[in-house]
């Protein structure tokens, strides 16, 4: 988007004005560098690394969910408070489906998808974590085997045949869809106008019979997420080609959200959050640079599933009418973790210790009264999981492993190009200074050996603790 990257090739008025309205944060990241640990932080406000099979990315009916049963999440105390609350998109935590003896699945992939019972009621989704509503996928739309729609906790359609490839738009940008199953009336082109529709609908239902209930929505939208398959109305709608359209329909849907705010007299009174779950996709970067001159990753070193900037460097926008002072930016440290303790202390919630463990309160940031750090450091965890973590402490910045955590770059021959010299050969991680240095291009590992020691020593605690939020319960008075 512009907002962020002024050589970006996609217009995105929406988004750029989304900005001009609020507050648009410079520093932001993902919890994960994948999208399954990523939401897990951002339901839970707690680093998936610290729950088994944290570092899992569930594909088709894979599961069970990662949210323990009884955790407090985010949509679930925000309904302790009074508000109604949606989630319309995609998934992605895990939940269960059975099989016809009533046997949970406990594999992804095709076979896994053919043996599930669908007159059977799904476990550990939304519904089960605080949302009153659900509507969408279990994992990513148009890549994960499953191809149907779920309403609440039940397939109303379930697949009956094999995903005709063929039928599909054949680009770079439209390989990653594996072979599954699919429903009837599932289109893998119109998906995000499908989600734009039932946002929609809760929407205009909850200002007609609730009007004066606040309301909680999580919109996740297919796009920009692999294959680049933009609704017809948009394909060729951008000169940056399918994935460029696909950008263009993300910036729609973003639009069309917020004018049925406006429609509805709700706009003045909501807070709106707009961020993303990971760096952009390495086929994404890949083919966008070379062919339209347009780089998703700009300004920093690597892409999804790297530790590296590029991997989790996300965008975060908030537009709070009354509260946040238009057209303004914050250099916070901040995760997605964060939205938890912020949202607590918005709507005067206590976050026990046994919640929110990883969760920092941003509120002093909107309202503009921050003097310094919120954050005293920031954890990272990669592709592999709590064996690539890493921390980051003002402009230092500590990799607990060799290499980028995920992407091989000496064994894929279209990242080869982007491999850097390592400047530590031998070194067991890396080390960098995001000022003197924010392409992470001098590994620092011997040349600081002092503040190595520091950073290991501190992520090694907060590994050991369980936590990075101070320990005692935070009070939080209603704002």
């Amino acid at each position: 988007m512009r907002c962020y990257n002024d050589r970006a090739k996609v217009p995105t008025p929406n988004l750029d004005g989304l900005a001009r309205e609020g507050m648009r944060f410079t520093d932001a990241h993902s919890p994960a560098t994948v999208c399954t640990p990523s939401r897990y932080s951002l339901m839970t406000g707690q680093m998936a690394f610290r729950v088994p099979r944290g570092g899992t990315v569930f594909e088709g009916v894979g599961g069970p969910s990662l949210i323990a049963p009884g955790r407090l999440t985010l949509p679930a105390m925000l309904r302790a408070k009074g508000h109604a609350t949606a989630c319309v998109g995609k998934w992605h935590v895990g939940l269960t489906f059975f099989d016809k003896d009533g046997q949970p699945i406990r594999s992804n992939g095709l076979e896994a998808v053919q043996r599930v019972d669908f007159s059977r009621r799904i476990e550990g989704g939304p519904v089960e974590h605080g949302f009153d509503r659900f509507f969408g996928t279990a994992c990513c739309p148009a890549t994960d085997f499953l191809y149907a729609f779920i309403e609440g906790d039940r397939i109303p359609e379930p697949p009956t045949r094999m995903l005709d490839k063929s039928k599909l738009p054949k680009h770079p940008y439209a390989f990653d869809n594996r072979a599954g199953m699919i429903a009837p009336g599932f289109d893998l082109e119109e998906v995000d106008m499908v989600f734009l529709k039932k946002s929609r609908e809760f929407l205009d239902q909850h200002a007609k019979s609730h009007p004066e209930r606040p309301f909680f929505l999580l919109h996740s939208m297919n796009a920009v997420h692999l294959p680049s398959l933009a609704s017809k109305q948009f394909q060729g709608s951008t000169k940056a080609g399918p994935h460029g359209d696909f950008i263009h329909e993300l910036d729609y849907v973003v639009g069309e959200l917020l004018a049925t705010l406006d429609r509805l007299g709700l706009a003045d009174n909501t807070l709106v959050i707009f961020t993303s779950d990971n760096g952009p996709e390495t086929t994404s970067v890949i083919h966008m640079r070379a062919d339209y001159g347009h780089d998703g990753a700009r300004p920093w070193r690597g892409m999804k599933r790297d530790q590296w900037e590029g991997g989790h460097r996300v965008p975060f926008l908030v537009r709070w009418p009354g509260h946040v002072k238009p057209g303004t930016t914050s250099a916070q440290l901040t995760s997605l973790t964060d939205v938890m303790a912020t949202v607590a202390a918005i709507i005067g919630a206590d976050l026990p210790e046994d919640a929110a463990e990883d969760s920092f309160n941003l509120l002093p940031a909107l309202l503009g009264q921050d003097s310094g750090p919120i954050r005293p450091y920031l954890l990272e965890q990669a592709f592999g999981g709590s064996r690539t973590l890493g921390i980051r402490r003002g402009d230092w910045k500590y990799l607990d492993h060799p290499g980028s955590g995920g992407n091989r770059y000496d064994q894929n021959p279209e990242l080869k190009p982007f491999m850097l010299p390592d400047t530590a050969p031998g070194a067991p991680g890396q080390l960098y200074n995001l000022e003197t240095d924010p392409g992470e291009t001098r590994n620092l590992y011997f040349d600081q050996p002092q503040i190595v020691k520091e950073l290991k020593a501190r992520l090694d605690q907060s590994k050991a603790s369980g936590r990075s939020r101070p320990e005692h319960p935070t009070r939080n008075p209603r704002t």
